[in-house]
């Protein structure tokens, strides 16, 4: 295969002017792509993260500099990178020397989410995603009210098949109780920090309750999913609400009671709460029937008039069945890239080949035909093969 000019792109060993007659002094591993009258440099470290990797833009035409906002999380810093415009307002990210599940980043510059976040938070917004090989199945959203079961669909779900499911764990900002681990039972995280973190677009749902912060970050669901596991989110409707109005796509599933007179007699049999907390109970329950079933989020409402029934219809909408294997779904790969590497594209695919000493007559080509997904999440679909070079 011949080789053709893979992207445009300044090293910046001279620097760009301001438009204040000062230049800025980018470091000689920086990378700038240029798309149309604007340059991405991408290099250094994010200023309101060190931890990651920045990005900054230069417009040819005014001569000056923007920082913009950078949504979702970002690429490490590391020796050096290689970066390949690709369409549809994507820039492809190759860092050298990185392990094999930091190796493969998009960086989104003018998709629809870029749009869209540039109207709603009014500046400039790039955002990052990692690449990963392979597809995963879609998360699991299940909301409810109070006493509908659906706390015991879910543990039915675990429990027959913990190999295929597993939850996000959720952020809060309270401190944690006796016994509670960080990690496990929640995020703990400082207030100013979660407040940061959800104006970066990291959140797919947060409410405040009784001054605390709560809510499910897009990272700890792509966890799960990056672990081989079909992802679980048991949210209320204004959660499932933001949920919708995100990236992520999700599977949308509504559990209704029979009856409310049904709702009440469960509730009043735990024998746990004061006839205050039933009645105030009762009315959010009817409150957040009305909300799921006229709000058009849920594209499936099950009825747990019966458990068994409930459950088996459940599993029915997420293509379980009785020979279904235990582990269904594939873990997600790292890709693994050679530490020195020349980059060139070809239509959808990426060719990646090692150079230095040592190196073997072989070439990594990067299938990007079946991409999906996207920032703030993950970009899916990557499909990796290693062929003789010629």
């Amino acid at each position: 295969m011949g080789e053709a000019p893979a992207f445009f792109v300044d090293h910046l060993e001279n620097g760009y002017t301001n438009g204040f007659g000062v230049k800025s002094e980018p470091k000689n591993r920086d990378t700038s792509v240029l798309i149309g009258d604007r340059s991405f440099v991408i290099g250094g470290n994010h200023e309101g993260n060190p931890l990651f990797l920045g990005v900054q833009i230069h417009d040819k035409v005014t001569n000056k500099w923007s920082s913009p906002s950078v949504l979702g999380t970002g690429p490490k810093p590391c020796k050096g990178y290689s970066a390949i415009v690709l369409p549809k307002g994507r820039i492809l990210v190759i860092k050298k020397g990185s392990a094999s599940d930091d190796s493969i980043w998009f960086l989104e510059v003018d998709t629809p989410f870029i749009r869209e976040q540039k109207k709603l938070l009014g500046r400039e917004v790039v955002a990052w995603s990692k690449g990963v090989r392979g597809n995963a199945e879609k998360p699991i959203v299940i909301s409810g009210p109070s006493g509908v079961g659906k706390g015991t669909l879910i543990s039915m779900l675990m429990k027959e098949f913990p190999s295929m499911f597993g939850f996000s764990v959720s952020h809060t900002t309270r401190a944690p109780r006796c016994m509670e681990k960080n990690g496990v039972h929640y995020h703990f995280t400082d207030k100013t920090v979660m407040e940061k973190e959800i104006k970066d677009g990291k959140f797919l749902e947060f409410a405040s309750v009784h001054g605390n912060l709560y809510g499910t970050s897009i990272e700890s669901v792509e966890v799960v999913t990056d672990s081989g596991k079909r992802c679980i989110l048991d949210i209320d409707v204004q959660g499932a609400r933001s949920v919708k109005a995100s990236s992520l796509d999700a599977i949308f599933i509504f559990v209704c009671p029979p009856s409310m007179k049904e709702l009440e007699d469960r509730l009043r049999a735990r024998g746990t709460e004061t006839e205050e907390q039933i009645q105030k109970r009762l009315r959010n329950a009817d409150a957040e029937i009305k909300a799921g079933k006229s709000s058009g989020i849920f594209e499936h409402k099950l009825y747990n008039d019966n458990l068994e029934e409930c459950y088996k219809t459940l599993k029915n909408l997420l293509g379980i069945n009785d020979l279904a294997p235990v582990n269904g779904v594939e873990a997600v790969e790292g890709i693994n890239l050679p530490k020195e590497h020349t980059v060139t594209k070809m239509d959808d695919k990426i060719l990646i080949q090692e150079t230095g000493e040592g190196t073997k007559n072989k070439m990594i080509v990067l299938d990007l035909s079946s991409i999906n997904g996207g920032a703030p999440g993950r970009t899916r679909g990557i499909v990796l093969d290693t062929v003789k070079s010629s």
